[in-house]
């Protein structure tokens, strides 16, 4: 048996894990769990304060402690002659309060340009399910703006609008409304694009705006796949 100062390791067994979790945490999981097995949905009304605090044991100012990381969150909101009620949450309302590019660290601005790249790349059915004329004339004007742009600056202009339609077509308000929301980093970031004149020389096979137009205009979702693989190729290289 092998010992460490003296101790065996069976009586490290007698050992309890150190208790991490706060009364607040506690109560949190619990109405977490409340909600779920009751089947809690948008609109019910949730017991008060009062109730919660002595069906819990706990005291009324942990419970409301605990009660405002629901409304942080979404999850709850007062209404007036109702009380608290459970709402629809809104799912980016946090993430638009804390994208800040001063605020994020090199991986995590790393990480997030990566899924910009994922999305894009996986947006096609819904652009061919959804485009119209309209939207084909519109990004037809950002290309040939972006074709006789004279400076990086404004290829990067062009840029974002191109790939910002993209989102528009998609008419997912989800979708759209995290590129608004990711877009100043992608600003802030304005190393990785566009693509320079030498990297364009370099690569004859680079797919550009107009490429993925014409496939948009003609070609297929699978075509377009490839062709926005390619055209994004420079970003998953300089990361």
């Amino acid at each position: 048996m092998i010992e460490v100062n003296g101790t065996s390791p069976q009586t490290l067994n007698q050992l309890s894990p150190i208790e991490i979790e706060t009364q607040v945490d506690k109560i949190e999981s619990r109405l977490q769990e409340y909600f779920k097995l009751n089947d809690f949905r948008p609109g019910d009304r949730i017991p008060k304060e009062v109730a919660i605090a002595e069906a819990l044991g706990v005291s009324r100012t942990s419970v409301r402690e605990a009660l405002s990381r629901f409304k942080t969150l979404g999850i709850i909101e007062s209404r007036k002659n109702r009380g608290m009620i459970i709402t629809n949450p809104d799912i980016l309302y946090n993430m638009e309060r804390v994208v800040d590019l001063k605020l994020l660290d090199k991986k995590t601005i790393k990480d997030i340009i990566e899924l910009r790249l994922v999305l894009e790349i996986g947006i096609a059915d819904l652009l061919f399910l959804r485009k119209t004329k309209s939207d084909l004339e519109k990004l037809e004007k950002i290309v040939e703006k972006d074709e006789k742009a004279a400076t990086i600056e404004e290829h990067a202009k062009y840029d974002v609008e191109f790939h910002s339609m993209l989102y528009k077509i998609s008419g997912n308000d989800t979708i759209l409304r995290f590129q608004k929301i990711l877009l100043p980093i992608f600003e802030g970031t304005r190393g990785l694009y566009p693509i320079t004149a030498e990297e364009m020389t370099e690569k004859n096979n680079y797919v550009f705006h107009r490429g993925l137009l014409n496939v948009l205009k003609n070609g297929t979702p699978e075509e377009f796949r490839n062709k926005m693989r390619n055209h994004l190729m420079q970003y998953f290289n300089k990361l």
